[in-house]
């Protein structure tokens, strides 16, 4: 198997569980999906499309990993866990992205033109994450696992949820070193239902106060009476 001595070096880095450079070439899926993805891709701009196929066949079979021979993807591209892995033909990855499991990178529409996701450079995207259509993400976005995007993202950002909203903004670079911490997220969910609990804290002391008002009134005009 042919392979890039950066991708090889990025799996070194990224993956904790990898013992050795011959682990991670033998063993390594998402190493071997992007390797062989590479082969590929070169044979399709040389237009050996069947050929070219074969390989993205093989790969599937063997990583669980489907990458489309015309997708163009940049340099110390990382998987970690090849399985489920979906990029479609008209996809563009920038350089030092890194993914995992389940991730698809797919299109929304049947035409031949563009119609699978551009993805800029330093880009996290965490497990299960489902990115459609003709959009573009943003240099140094984190994509948090199990999110929908199928929106523009800027760069900077952290994005969660589904769909995917944006819930940091602007001082958000993913270093390398951090590239694991996919996990460490906002949680939206969590956030909303604090801002409901403490609106019917509030709610509730108004009802009260309206409740003892009313009591106040109603107790005067007794003694008037």
């Amino acid at each position: 198997m042919h392979y890039d001595p950066d991708d090889l070096k990025v799996v070194m880095e990224r993956d904790p569980a990898i013992m050795n450079e011959e682990d991670a070439i033998r063993f390594h899926t998402g190493f071997k999906a992007v390797s062989m993805y590479r082969e590929s891709h070169e044979l399709w701009l040389k237009g050996e499309y069947m050929k070219a196929r074969e390989i993205n066949t093989q790969a599937h079979r063997e990583t669980g990993c489907d990458i489309h021979p015309g997708a163009t993807i940049g340099k110390r591209f990382f998987i970690d866990h090849a399985t489920g892995v979906v990029i479609g033909e008209t996809t563009v990855i920038g350089d030092d992205v890194s993914i995992y499991q389940n991730v698809t990178l797919g299109g929304v529409s049947t035409s031949k033109g563009k119609r699978h996701p551009t993805l800029g450079n330093r880009i996290v995207v965490g497990a299960g994450a489902i990115i459609l259509g003709n959009i573009t993400i943003g240099d140094d976005v984190r994509i948090g696992a199990g999110s929908v995007v199928v929106k523009d993202v800027p760069p900077d950002c952290t994005v969660v949820g589904v769909p995917g909203k944006i819930v940091k903004q602007g001082g958000v670079r993913v270093d390398l070193a951090d590239v694991l911490d996919h996990n460490n997220l906002p949680d939206v969910m969590q956030e909303r239902m604090d801002r409901m609990e403490k609106e019917i804290a509030e709610l509730r002391s108004l009802c009260e106060a309206l409740v003892k008002d009313n009591q106040r009134l109603r107790e005067s005009h007794d003694a008037q009476d």
